[in-house]
């Protein structure tokens, strides 16, 4: 292959909707729509690279338009050129900020680079970067607040009987003493063997934090996800110093500035970067390395079809969270067994999107 047959020729954009048979809610959140944002880059070769991001409801026509802003900018350069991408990009995003809308459309461009990138080479994308491991720890992830108790274990239930350890459900009802009666429910219902997280999505203030994190104790949870806005690193030291529970961070993070405060105070246990938001493959592992550094792991946000295979090439790449809301959309569902998942032996990232759900945007 020559030069001119990497370059990228093309760039298009579609729209999927899974289905939702009804709206879920978190704690600072009500989804009323599961969807995506599915990007196709075209080398001049043929060669077809994907990428997509969850979208749901949020500012539909805002990301559409950030994306199509940024796509002249990438046509005509190599698809190796990621780094090169990552930088003009950023320059071009400098006056409107760099963070945001703008990042995310540097991760769909730059993972879409490296699914065509693995094609042109023809290997899975986690050869390439040196293999640490060949399977990933799943946990099962959920337990939505606007789910009943009867749903709660239904999900729970059946994430155990698939042979997952672990699973995550919310907190932050607007009493906590709710969230603790439905932890007790979930412990009864999964027995001791498995792991429970609790994720309040950034929707509680500290001293209803550390009241869960103290009623709590005794159920032997595993990890206290975003219990606080992400920018309150004192709030996260105090947490920590005060019921002394593990705490995950790191899905809202575009860079990797907030993970070295929270490192400063002793308050993060469990780094969970989202490879859109921090703005694709290099960020990921970029910041994947400093929580290496001290000893952190790594469990990322969602995107379990990029980060197994991701995680598969660091040593502190612990588990990957399992959502299914893809799978029926795409040619290639990833394997999962006995709570297990194992990265893609196809070349690039291993997966399509299959045509026939996607609409042109």
């Amino acid at each position: 292959m020559n030069n001119t047959e990497l370059q990228i020729q093309e760039i298009e954009l579609f729209k999927l909707v899974s289905v939702l048979k009804k709206p879920i809610s978190d704690a600072t959140h009500t989804l009323s729509e599961i969807s995506f944002v599915v990007l196709r880059l075209k080398l001049r070769n043929g060669i077809v690279g994907e990428s997509y991001l969850l979208s749901f409801q949020y500012s539909p026509e805002a990301i559409k338009g950030a994306l199509k802003d940024c796509k002249d900018a990438v046509i005509g350069h190599s698809v190796n050129e990621t780094g090169l991408v990552f930088d003009k990009l950023n320059h071009l995003h400098e006056y409107f900020g760099q963070n945001g809308l703008l990042r995310w459309v540097q991760g769909a461009i730059n993972i879409a680079m490296w699914d065509a990138w693995g094609k042109a080479l023809q290997q899975p994308l986690w050869k390439l970067w040196g293999t640490h491991k060949e399977k990933v720890s799943l946990y099962g992830s959920g337990g939505w607040i606007s789910y009943s108790i009867d749903e709660l274990i239904e999900e729970v239930t059946n994430y155990v009987d698939r042979g997952f350890k672990a699973v995550k459900i919310k907190v932050g009802s607007p009493n906590w003493k709710t969230d603790v009666e439905r932890l007790k429910k979930v412990r009864a219902a999964v027995g001791d063997n498995v792991n429970i997280m609790i994720d309040a999505n950034q929707g509680m203030k500290l001293p209803e934090a550390i009241q869960l994190a103290k009623a709590a104790n005794d159920l032997n949870i595993y990890w206290f996800e975003e219990p606080l806005h992400h920018e309150n690193f004192d709030g996260y030291q105090t947490l920590k110093n005060q019921t002394g529970i593990s705490l995950a961070m790191g899905e809202r993070e575009f860079n990797t500035q907030p993970l070295i405060e929270l490192i400063k105070r002793k308050a993060i246990d469990i780094w969970q970067p989202d490879i859109l938001r921090i703005g694709g493959v290099e960020a990921w592992r970029e910041s994947a390395s400093i929580a290496a550094g001290f000893h952190i792991p790594v469990l990322p946000h969602y995107y379990k079809d990029y980060d197994v295979p991701l995680l598969c090439t660091i040593p502190n790449g612990v588990g990957a969270e399992s959502f299914d809301w893809i799978d029926d959309y795409i040619d290639n569902p990833m394997v999962v067994k006995d709570g297990f998942a194992y990265p893609h032996q196809q070349p690039g990232w291993g997966f399509n999107f299959i045509d026939e759900y996607l609409k042109k945007i």
